[in-house]
């Protein structure tokens, strides 16, 4: 209910905005037709109603970017919502378990590994949160050194396969062929973080079948690509530059299924592009898995 009215809002917002903006045009050719004659009238006339016609389409534009950046916040805090009391109701009912019930110490194991994974799941949201907020403010140059970068795609792939409870022939990983270490100059913790959430998006919409291919190549002497592609959902063509904007989700996914925030991919960007780099997203379309590709600056090492 609450997307069809939205959607409604948004409808008429358009709507209301041609509407004053054609309004306006008539007003404007009439008028210059009356006026024809008089010539600092008719200029005058005509900058007057440009002004008018350009004011009109700059706060349509407005206000239908507003109402969806207020949809995109409501869906936001809907998911954040969910992934924080989710974990925190399964938690609670393992504790009250564990205190009114006499439980033999496998299932009083099976407990605690299963309450340590909530807390994860917790962990990763907040931290989510927190680095969506700390992209943008932190210093450039801030903590940066000297990375080999194909070890820290590895400790990542090794990171996920265990957060993900994944065998290991179903993450694929492929270094350069030249099969020497590639230098970048970053920040260890923000690359992690990029390559991790690039990762988890890959393994979260592979859906039942995981299998994700990780490629380190150099294409040039200045530049290392990393590569993530996967077998999953795929993503719609015209998709593909919406899904780094902040909040954003495509539509029509199955988001009971499928969880998230809407910041992975945001907070990809933006940390690829404070080191100089960039990041895009390829697909075949929906069913036809996906490609995200990072480019970053080779150092010599």
């Amino acid at each position: 209910m609450q997307i069809a009215s939205r959607r409604k809002t948004i409808a008429f917002a358009i709507a209301l905005g041609v509407c004053l903006v054609v309004l306006a045009v008539a007003l404007n050719v009439g008028w210059i037709i009356l006026s024809w004659r008089e010539g600092v009238k008719l200029f005058l006339g005509i900058i007057f109603f440009g002004a008018i016609i350009l004011g009109l389409i700059l706060n349509t534009g407005f206000l239908v970017r507003e109402i969806k950046l207020n949809e995109q916040h409501g869906s936001f805090i809907h998911a954040v919502t969910h992934e924080l009391k989710t974990p925190i109701a399964s938690i609670r009912l393992y504790l009250e378990t564990l205190q009114r019930r006499d439980v033999d110490e496998a299932r009083r194991q099976q407990f605690y590994s299963l309450m340590l994974l909530d807390t994860d799941r917790l962990l990763g949201t907040v931290e989510q949160v927190l680095k969506a907020g700390e992209v943008g403010y932190k210093r450039r140059g801030q903590g940066r050194t000297d990375i080999e970068f194909g070890s820290l795609v590895r400790d990542c792939i090794e990171l996920a396969r265990s957060r993900h409870h994944l065998e290991p022939g179903l993450l694929h990983y492929q270094g350069p062929l030249s099969g020497s270490p590639v230098h970048v100059h970053g920040d260890p913790e923000d690359l992690r973080t990029a390559v991790s959430n690039v990762l988890d998006n890959a393994i979260k919409y592979s859906g039942a079948k995981v299998d994700v291919s990780i490629h380190v190549e150099t294409p040039d002497e200045k530049t290392v690509v990393l590569r993530v592609r996967d077998q999953g959902v795929g993503i719609p063509p015209e998709e593909l530059k919406r899904i780094f904007k902040r909040f954003y989700r495509v539509p029509g996914w199955n988001r009971s299924q499928i969880k998230g925030t809407g910041l992975g991919l945001f907070i990809v960007r933006a940390l690829t592009r404070a080191h100089g780099g960039r990041v895009f997203a390829e697909s075949g379309g929906e069913g036809r898995g996906a490609t995200v590709t990072i480019e970053l600056p080779r150092t010599a090492g």
